[in-house]
């Protein structure tokens, strides 16, 4: 495992990993479940982290419009997070940008919706008084 070097640090060494340790610690010391972290499970969760987001960004390019472009765009990602079952998981993380002129469109639309089924129910509510 010593073998795989990612990086270098400030000082010029060679690191396992290139994510901020410290910050990858605060973000598990966050969760209340969490008394203490063991650091060889702060450096494994780093690394698992870096090949995690590798995979996405290779499989987002990969299947994405950025091969054309030969650049990763956010569209992408998204993309994949809505379309592979793998990454599904993502698809609140990373949701398809759309304008907010469309969004506000949506949201209205939605609340005619509920509005029409509560008046249905409101009336099936009155017929069925009306028959008893």
């Amino acid at each position: 495992m010593a073998d795989m070097v990612v990086g270098r640090d400030k000082c010029g060494e060679q690191r396992l990993v290139s994510l901020p340790l410290s910050r990858i610690r605060v973000i598990m010391k966050s969760s209340p479940e969490v008394s203490s972290i063991n650091q060889e499970a702060l450096v494994l969760t780093a690394k698992a982290t870096e090949l995690f987001v590798q995979y996405l960004a290779t499989y987002s390019y990969r299947h994405g419009s950025g091969k054309e472009k030969k650049a990763l765009t956010y569209h992408d990602l998204s993309n994949t997070a809505e379309e592979s079952e793998t990454f599904q998981f993502l698809a609140d993380i990373l949701p398809k940008k759309i304008l907010a002129s469309k969004y506000l469109k949506m949201l209205k639309e939605k609340k005619e919706e509920e509005e029409e089924e509560e008046e249905n129910e409101h009336n099936n509510d009155e017929s069925d008084e009306a028959e008893s």
